[in-house]
């Protein structure tokens, strides 16, 4: 019996418990980086915004000129609400088909493996509603 107990002291440590896992408050961080492109128009101009999982963004020009910035909290949380949106996915599968607008700007969104693109050349065609989300989040808050 002694020999028994001896084996099972180095286990009480070990004992599985049944607790609830621990939830924090707040939203998750982005999974990853999210990249907005924002070419085309009269200027032929090429924007790019680079937005970490933390908020914190660039914006950098065709020039090569930058600024830096962070999201304000209810647009992070917006931002990752959109991001974790399934129909993104969806969007990304879907083949936009050529337009052939005039100086009409042009968008490409990735998050994670999902990059989305399309032409904003009204009313001919209709941009992805969740990416098209993004697109105006992104602008208004970095522009």
């Amino acid at each position: 019996m002694a020999a028994v107990a001896a084996l099972l002291v180095p286990l009480a440590g070990c004992a599985r418990t049944d607790a609830p896992p621990v939830i924090t408050d707040g939203p998750s961080p982005l999974a990853t980086e999210v990249v907005l492109v924002k070419s085309g128009g009269i200027a032929g101009l090429t924007d790019t915004v680079r937005v970490g999982p933390d908020g914190h963004w660039t914006r950098t020009d065709r020039a090569g000129g930058s600024r830096e910035g962070q999201l304000a909290a209810e647009k992070l949380t917006r931002l990752r609400q959109l991001a974790a949106d399934p129909r993104l996915a969806a969007e990304a599968a879907v083949t936009v088909p050529a337009t052939m607008c005039a100086d009409a700007f042009s968008y490409r969104l990735t998050v994670g493996p999902n990059q989305v693109s399309y032409v904003d050349c009204p009313p001919k065609a209709k941009p992805p509603a969740v990416t098209a989300q993004v697109v105006d989040l992104l602008n208004g808050a970095t522009g």
